[in-house]
């Protein structure tokens, strides 16, 4: 695959529910411009959809009452993705306004929610946070690996991504790989 030196592609979009489906279309759309091998660009979209999820909804959380889509009182906020080719990875970064740092879980078997975090973490090679630069909320990234031995399962080291501040970056948690696999055949179904 021929790649420039470092490619890189942002979007902002509102923190509304077509927000993830967008973002996931639009990741397909520029990794395939990039030639990143198909399986590559499957990972990237779990990813890019488990981390606009979270920017779309745990903003929300704090707010006391739900309010409609078609209220005035409804205050769209947004966030920003970022695609980018590193080393030998794809980079997924999401910038939100949500100060609290993601939390790693293993929720139980019958839970209805709460894997975002672990899916993330399963799928990539690396990820991690730090906090946005010029306004409250932070980043979360997560590379999917592009050689065989950098793809899911095979590397465990952490890495500080360049130009970024000391993060709280994770290694990959041991799980039952069955739980991870009704995880993503749940995810499929939807």
């Amino acid at each position: 695959m021929s790649q420039a030196p470092h490619q890189r592609d942002t979007l902002t979009l509102a923190d509304t529910p077509t927000a993830v489906g967008l973002a996931r279309l639009h990741a397909a759309d520029v990794l395939s411009h990039w030639g990143v091998p198909s399986d590559v660009v499957e990972t990237v979209q779990l990813i890019v959809s488990e981390l606009t999820t979270n920017a779309v909804r745990h903003p929300k959380e704090k707010e006391s009452e739900e309010v409609s889509l078609f209220s005035s009182r409804f205050d769209v906020q947004t966030f920003e993705l970022t695609l980018e080719m590193v080393r030998d990875a794809v980079r997924v970064s999401v910038c939100d306004r949500d100060v609290r740092p993601p939390v790693l879980k293993e929720p139980g078997v019958e839970a209805t929610g709460g894997r975002g975090v672990l899916i993330v973490a399963m799928m990539s090679s690396r990820w991690g946070h730090y906090p946005a630069r010029g306004m409250p909320g932070k980043v979360v990234w997560a590379e999917a690996g592009l050689s065989p031995g950098s793809r899911v399962g095979e590397s465990e080291s952490l890495e500080r991504p360049p130009g970024r501040p000391p993060s709280t970056g994770r290694r990959r948690p041991q799980t039952d790989p069955h739980l991870l696999g009704r995880v993503l055949v749940g995810v499929r179904d939807l």
